[in-house]
């Protein structure tokens, strides 16, 4: 009975896992194996490892990187920090708030802020600097993106700082250790889950970005994810889209497996 309650139970899910986790990726690789005129081929694939292809996939990386790094050297003093106070539940709801407003509405926002007369250029002036040509700049493009991504990067490392036993952070100082040391050998290591969860919240959707590319970098800065688009509602190439597609899946697999936390054998 409890064998046939289990088997029930794990219906829902298995159905959902195949209607909307397995179909779409077989969907995905059905027509990546199609040209712009329905003939059956395998080009597409040929045609990614092209020069246009493969700079755009190294630029995607590349992106992708600098999002990643300096939502990290961000969110991780501000984690640390935020366990401190003793309404930290409030703080970290502050910081999450934000991720509640639709995407479209802050990109809009940041438009406004990062334009000719905007309030980024109005404290320019007012400092002395002088305005300055904000939007449509490698800049705008990673400051709204790490605006956007910080909270998934700071929630895990928080959660993971919350755990942490302070009883070894005083064990390290009481034998010698400096600061530092005790971050390097004890703090970091032990909180390495929440960063490693943090990257793959960050690093893989920086990958597929197109929204924020069009808006704010004003398609000066190119990625996979544009190129998807571009290739699905522009082109009408699906083939090709697709075939980005499926490459991008595949990279998120690797980061997922190379940033997974693995579990060590208790000798």
């Amino acid at each position: 009975m409890n064998a046939d309650k289990r088997t029930f139970y794990w219906i829902p899910y298995v159905l959902w896992i195949v209607l909307f986790v397995v179909a779409p990726i077989v969907l995905v690789v059905y027509y990546s194996l199609f040209d712009i005129n329905g003939q059956f081929t395998f080009a597409n694939y040929r045609n990614f490892f092209t020069p246009i292809y493969l700079s755009m996939t190294l630029s995607s990386f590349w992106y992708a990187f600098l999002i990643t790094f300096f939502c990290l050297v961000i969110a991780y003093p501000a984690a640390y920090v935020i366990t401190k106070f003793k309404y930290k539940q409030l703080l970290l709801l502050l910081i999450i708030l934000p991720s509640w407003v639709n995407l479209l509405l802050k990109a809009y926002a940041f438009l406004g802020i990062f334009s000719t007369y905007g309030a980024a250029n109005r404290l320019l002036e007012g400092i002395g600097i002088g305005s300055k040509q904000l939007l449509f700049t490698d800049f705008s493009f990673i400051f709204v993106s790490v605006y956007i991504f910080i909270p998934f990067m700071i929630l895990p490392i928080f959660n993971a700082l919350d755990k942490l036993n302070p009883a070894l952070v005083y064990a390290s100082r009481d034998l010698g250790a400096s600061a530092w040391i005790t971050f390097r050998k004890v703090i970091f290591p032990l909180t390495s889950s929440g960063v490693k969860a943090g990257i793959q919240a960050v690093f893989i959707p920086s990958l597929s970005l197109f929204m924020i590319t069009r808006l704010i970098a004003g398609n000066q800065v190119i990625t996979l994810g544009t190129a998807i688009e571009q290739h699905f509602l522009v082109t009408q190439d699906w083939g090709m889209g697709a075939t980005i597609a499926v490459f991008l899946i595949l990279i998120m697999v690797i980061m997922m497996i190379l940033t997974g936390t693995r579990k060590k054998g208790v000798l």
